[in-house]
């Protein structure tokens, strides 16, 4: 798909963008009421947080087999993105980062089974109104600014598309794949931008995973969806209780810093950034799963 062709700047095919999106989310046979799932055989190029890095984003799709000339629906590897928004770098005090989440949902609908899009708690704030700020930067403010830059009179219409792509978004991908001994559905990975933290178990539904997401799972502080995606400081113990709780045996994450790109939360947990000078990539083959060592020597380093 060819990215850079992508009619961004006119704001009804920009909102047209974003619904196909936000239709191929919940329509495609992928999905699982709030989660996508999908199974081995296949490749997996699983990622950290993207915050509007464009270079990176291409380097992504060209790694998934889906560049500019791949006919949309193509067979290939499978592609998470999450955390798409708020760049570290404004242009004039604003943010035009919508343009990477309309990249995202021109990928999601030419490749519906191969592309999925996590919910991120960037995404979140920015639709429900949570304030974020990091280096003196009022994010929500700065992205309503260049909206209304880009589009004038019609950027409300893209702002409400652009609520309808993220609360289309599943909150995880699960994959299946085989145990060790080849046996079906032996060793489950989930990739999803983060998980709650140790302190909020007491008030998230772990069934947040078999059931359609609903209004009350949004809730800031409060909702298990926006709990488990601002979840941070994971230990041992949490990760444990989740395994028990989902049948998951590696969690591939973001949210978190990794200096490095990749950060390893023992004894089943990844930490994955995609946006940085040092950001990664892990491509999974879901037909052999790798463990946690095996893992941390397989990520592709994105400036390479």
């Amino acid at each position: 798909m060819d990215l850079a062709a992508l009619p961004l700047q006119d704001a009804d095919a920009a909102a047209a963008i974003l619904r196909r999106g936000a239709a191929s989310n919940f329509s495609a046979s992928c999905r699982r009421g709030s989660i996508d799932q999908i199974e081995a055989p296949g490749l997996l190029i699983a990622t950290g947080d993207l915050h509007d890095n464009p270079l990176h984003l291409a380097r992504l799709v060209a790694a998934a087999g889906m560049g500019p000339d791949v006919p949309d629906g193509s067979p290939g590897p499978h592609l998470t993105l999450h955390e798409i928004i708020h760049p570290p770098r404004l242009i004039n005090g604003m943010d035009f980062s919508f343009r990477a989440l309309m990249r995202a949902a021109a990928l999601k609908s030419a490749f519906p089974e191969r592309v999925h899009v996590l919910l991120g708690n960037h995404e979140l704030a920015q639709v429900i109104g949570t304030a974020i700020m990091k280096d003196g930067v009022k994010y929500l403010e700065a992205f309503d600014e260049g909206l209304d830059t880009a589009y004038g009179g019609k950027a409300a219409d893209v702002r409400a598309a652009i609520r309808e792509f993220v609360m289309s978004m599943p909150i995880a991908l699960r994959c299946v794949c085989p145990g060790p001994d080849g046996s079906p559905g032996g060793r489950h990975i989930l990739c999803s931008h983060s998980v709650p933290s140790p302190g909020t178990m007491g008030r998230f539904d772990p069934t947040i995973l078999s059931r359609d997401l609903e209004p009350r799972d949004y809730e800031p502080l409060r909702g298990s969806a926006y709990t488990m995606v601002w979840g941070r400081a994971h230990d041992a113990e949490l990760l444990e209780d989740l395994v028990e709780r989902w049948g998951i045996n590696l969690f591939i994450i973001g949210h978190e810093k990794a200096e490095r790109g990749i950060r390893v939360i023992p004894p089943n947990a990844i930490i994955l950034n995609s946006d940085h000078d040092e950001g990664v990539y892990l491509p999974i083959d879901l037909s052999n799963p790798p463990t946690l060592e095996e893992a941390s020597r397989l990520v592709v380093r994105l400036r390479e």
